[in-house]
């Protein structure tokens, strides 16, 4: 699981990054606002771990953001401000938790794993529309126009990741952990062929391709603009 976490403490972080890389996470790291904005808004990450004191960009502006870009990843504030005020305001400003110094790092990994657990039923059968296309999940059928399109196991998990992350750009390391696994010895290249599968069988040009990192599912006139 990929984990975002944006604080300015260098000790604090690599002592949270040791404790989170052996508990299973992939931990990447941002020192200020203006950083952790630019990686979240990525949309590569499961969890993110943010501080309240920030520097460079405040950190409720950062959260407000975030969440205005359509973004749903679960972020949990990690924090010395303590008071009622405070939590008020990081919870209306987005965020899903809030964890108060001092804190063990059992509770921590128990507030994610919870935060992870949340994430992962909003992801189980809910029809989805983006880029003009309507996915059920659970059947595998895609509707575009008056077409109906019946997708395989994998192709319907792909596009409803590209679909989940709409205008998002998903990694093709990303793509793999969700779709075949970790233990699983699928690579970078069975997504390509699965993209392939997927532009074929729907006529699909709003897979936009970002060369040597993954794909985003655009618009199709922005997908078309972005080839040229």
């Amino acid at each position: 699981m990929k984990l975002l976490l944006v604080h300015d403490q260098g000790q604090l972080v690599a002592a949270l990054s040791c404790l989170l890389c052996k508990n299973g996470f992939q931990v990447n790291s941002a020192p200020n606002g203006d950083r952790g904005a630019a990686m979240a808004g990525t949309g590569s990450y499961d969890l993110i771990i943010l501080e309240r004191i920030l520097p460079r960009k405040d950190d409720l502006t950062l959260l407000k953001e975030f969440r205005s870009q359509g973004h749903e990843t679960p972020v949990l504030f990690l924090t010395a401000k303590s008071t009622a005020a405070d939590r008020i305001a990081g919870l209306d400003a987005g965020a899903d938790d809030y964890l108060t110094k001092p804190f063990t790092g059992e509770e921590l990994l128990a507030r994610l794993r919870a935060l992870a657990r949340r994430k992962d039923r909003k992801l189980l059968g809910t029809t989805l529309c983006a880029a003009g296309f309507t996915l059920d999940p659970q059947r595998g059928e895609v509707i575009k126009g008056a077409a109906t399109f019946q997708l395989t196991a994998k192709e319907t998990m792909l596009l409803e990741l590209l679909m989940r992350n709409y205008r998002q750009v998903v990694t093709k390391e990303y793509i793999v952990k969700k779709i075949w696994g970790l233990s699983s010895p699928a690579t970078r290249a069975n997504v390509d062929l699965y993209i392939h599968y997927l532009r074929k069988k729907l006529n699909i040009p709003g897979i936009k391709t970002l060369r040597g990192i993954g794909y985003s599912l655009q618009d199709t006139d922005i997908a078309e603009a972005s080839y040229g």
